[in-house]
């Protein structure tokens, strides 16, 4: 097979592969998955994931991922504040993902503690901290690079 064959068939699979989604069985095996990860704690200020935080864990709240305004994933906490969401590459590749999606926690604060704000919400951006193997398939790690409080205007 001549390389001009090789690249035109590549490119035929790459335009039919958003179309085939359901279809693709192994090939969506070999493509991998992008899991999101963090944890959410119980503060309006510094809420980020620090070993030793004196803040509690968010546990229950909701997190969603949203990109350009819609909402594509979402997950609930557990009671220690972690949550995880699976993408799959061929819905949001991860290069848009990076630099087009943030995770909001729609629940209010104060459903974790009263004191908190119960308008606003806590939001983050998305950061690339590498890749693992889940038996035979690639698995893009994505963190959040740290919830801040945004006050509802």
């Amino acid at each position: 097979m001549t390389l001009k064959n090789l690249v035109t068939l590549l490119l035929i699979a790459v335009v039919a592969i958003p179309q085939a989604k359901a279809q693709l069985g192994v090939l969506n095996d070999l493509l991998g998955s992008i899991n999101i990860q963090g944890t959410v704690l119980c503060s309006s200020k510094d809420n980020m994931d620090i070993n030793g935080s004196a803040n509690p864990a968010f546990s229950n709240a909701q997190v969603q991922l949203l990109c350009g305004g819609k909402v594509f994933s979402n997950a609930r906490t557990e009671g220690d504040g972690m949550f995880s969401i699976m993408m799959d590459p061929l819905v949001y590749d991860l290069s848009s993902l990076l630099s087009g999606c943030n995770l909001v926690v729609a629940t209010p604060l104060s459903n974790c503690n009263s004191k908190l704000p119960s308008a606003g919400a806590l939001v983050s951006t998305l950061r690339f901290v590498g890749i693992s193997l889940l038996g035979t398939r690639t698995v893009a790690n994505v963190n959040p690079s740290g919830f801040h409080f945004m006050p509802s205007t």
